[in-house]
């Protein structure tokens, strides 16, 4: 179930857009763009269980269709390369010695298209000065980033993020990609989505507003578009992150508050005020478009009404199914551009950009 089939591949994604098409039966839409995965290799984050039996570890993932029966994994090709060909060896070094291996309960990995990888290790007991001196040595034979995970413990033993580059415009763009926060699983995939927002958003007048911006993944294509962007986002490590990709990158026209949808819709209504913006005026903005890219459960009725206040929409989805519910709510806009971003390949779940004009 976690095997690749790239002789398949065209036909399940065919499938996929066959299946978009119908969700959006009665919505008026242009054609849809396709944006295809590599048929392989395509994952950045991995996470697997440690599966302990007797003096043997191994991978394991679970299989939900039977009563989660654990599948020991040896190969990952839906890994990226660099994962794909750390698993084993770092698993076998591991295996053999016995600080690594106690109580080890979960391997996450973390990579890049750059070639970096950084690897959690998740541990049932306390992290000693004897584990830290071997994950070090760990850390040096793979030339990789170790961390190490207990309750109520991180111990990072170099740095507990990345570096990400994506090609968006014909301009690098960097990324600071930290561990344990969210990032678009699919780098390749994830490049092609920058390019065609920015691509259907540059003729944009006015200002953006975009709620949940993570780690200013599409704030920062997005940025030369506008004269200037507010961006909000709940987590900590992720507004901390934006920011600092927004200074590595040079740009300047964008601002990030910790605000949820509902707290900058009642700070836009003037029904409440906030600290977090009290160096900004939010008189100052032109809001023209809004840019969302909300989790699954899609963007709630008060965000909605927020939403109907802007000429153009920006909608990144991670579920089509809420995605349609939303433009429904929405009323008087019509679907000027589409696509469906094949994020994850071989599975069910359709990633999706569609651009909303306002019609009246």
């Amino acid at each position: 179930m976690f095997d690749v089939f790239p002789e398949n591949y065209a036909d399940l994604l065919n499938k996929k857009v066959r299946h978009l098409t119908q969700l959006f039966d009665g919505i008026p839409h242009p054609e849809i763009d396709l944006f295809e995965s590599p048929p392989s290799h395509f994952r950045m984050r991995a996470e697997f269980r440690i599966w302990h039996e007797q003096d043997e570890i191994n991978y394991v993932m679970f299989d939900k269709l039977k009563k989660n029966a654990p599948i020991i994994i040896n190969d990952f090709p839906r890994a990226n390369r660099s994962i794909a060909n750390l698993m084993q060896p770092l698993l076998i070094a591991i295996r053999e010695n016995d600080t690594l291996s106690k109580r080890l309960f979960q391997i996450d990995f973390l990579s890049s298209s750059l070639g970096e990888v950084l690897v959690t290790l998740i541990y049932h007991k306390t992290l000693d000065e004897q584990w830290r001196n071997t994950a070090t040595e760990l850390q040096k034979l793979f030339n990789i980033k170790v961390i190490g995970r207990a309750r109520k413990q991180k111990e990072i033993l170099s740095e507990d993020f990345i570096m990400e580059t994506f090609e968006v415009d014909n301009k690098t763009l960097e990324y600071q990609h930290v561990e344990n926060s969210f990032t678009q699983p699919n780098a390749t995939v994830c490049e092609k989505m920058l390019n065609w927002v920015v691509r259907h958003s540059n003729q944009s007048s006015g200002d953006l507003l975009e709620l949940y911006c993570g780690n200013g993944n599409f704030t920062l294509a997005l940025a030369k578009n506008f004269r200037k962007i507010l961006a909000t986002e709940v987590s900590k490590v992720s507004v901390k992150s934006a920011r600092y990709n927004m200074k590595l990158n040079h740009i300047k026209n964008i601002e990030i508050v910790r605000l949820s949808s509902e707290e900058i819709t009642q700070a836009l209504n003037k029904e409440r005020e906030f600290r977090r913006l009290e160096d900004i005026n939010l008189d100052d903005y032109d809001f023209n478009t809004l840019f969302v890219d909300p989790p699954r459960a899609g963007l709630d009725e008060q965000t909605v009404k927020l939403a109907k206040q802007f000429e153009r929409i920006i909608y990144v989805s991670c579920n089509p199914y809420t995605l349609v519910e939303n433009i429904k709510m929405l009323g008087d806009y019509r679907v000027e551009n589409m696509a469906l971003f094949d994020q994850f390949p071989y599975t069910e779940h359709m990633e999706c950009g569609v651009i909303l004009v306002k019609t009246a």
